[in-house]
C-alpha cells in the first residue's frame, strides 16, 4: 500500500521509526521522492486476494489477540487495516513481527525501538514470550503481500 510506503519513510525521517540505516536514506528522499517509491512498489506483483477464511488460532493466541484488541485496527485477518497507513501484519516473516513487536517497548532510546504510544501501551501488556506467539500465529495466515526472506548475510 502506497499509504503506508510513505506514512513508514517519512515514520523512518522524523525518527518515530528508528533505524539508523533506514533514517538516514529516508532523511535524504524528498515527499515526492517518497512517493515515488511508493507507487513503484505498490505497482509490485501482488497475490491473489485473500480468502475471508482463515486458520483458527490456538485458544492461548486468540485470548492475546482478543485481550490486545489487534484486529480493531489492522483488520480482518490481519490483512485489512482499519487506515492505510497501518500495516498489513498476515503473512509476514514471525522474526519480523516479534521484533517489531518487542521494539514498541523501547523508551527514550534515539536508535532503537518505535514511537507510537497506542502501540506501545498495547505491547507493554505482553511478555516477550506471549508477543513471539502472536507473531508466529500471524505469521502463517494467508496475504497477498508476497515477503521473500534475505539472507543477513549476502
Amino acid at each position: 500500500n502506497a499509504k503506508y510506503i510513505v506514512a513508514a519513510l517519512q515514520g523512518y525521517a522524523k525518527g518515530d521509526r528508528k533505524h539508523p540505516t533506514m533514517r538516514g536514506i529516508a532523511a535524504s528522499l524528498t515527499e515526492q521522492d517518497m512517493n515515488d517509491l511508493a507507487a513503484f512498489y505498490e505497482q509490485q506483483a501482488k497475490l491473489p486476494a485473500v480468502a475471508d477464511s482463515v486458520p483458527a488460532a490456538p485458544a492461548n493466541v486468540a485470548e492475546l489477540l482478543t485481550k490486545g484488541a489487534c484486529v480493531s485496527c489492522h483488520g480482518a485477518n490481519f490483512s485489512k487495516p482499519i487506515d492505510p497507513t497501518y500495516p498489513k501484519l498476515a503473512g509476514q516473516h514471525a522474526d519480523y513481527l516479534t521484533v517489531a513487536l518487542k521494539s514498541y517497548k523501547i523508551d527514550k532510546n534515539a536508535n532503537v525501538g518505535r514511537s507510537n504510544g497506542v502501540m506501545a501501551g498495547q505491547v507493554k501488556q505482553f511478555s516477550n514470550a506471549e508477543l513471539k506467539a502472536m507473531a508466529k500465529y500471524i505469521s502463517t495466515l494467508p496475504t497477498e503481500m508476497a515477503t521473500v526472506p534475505q539472507g543477513k548475510f549476502r
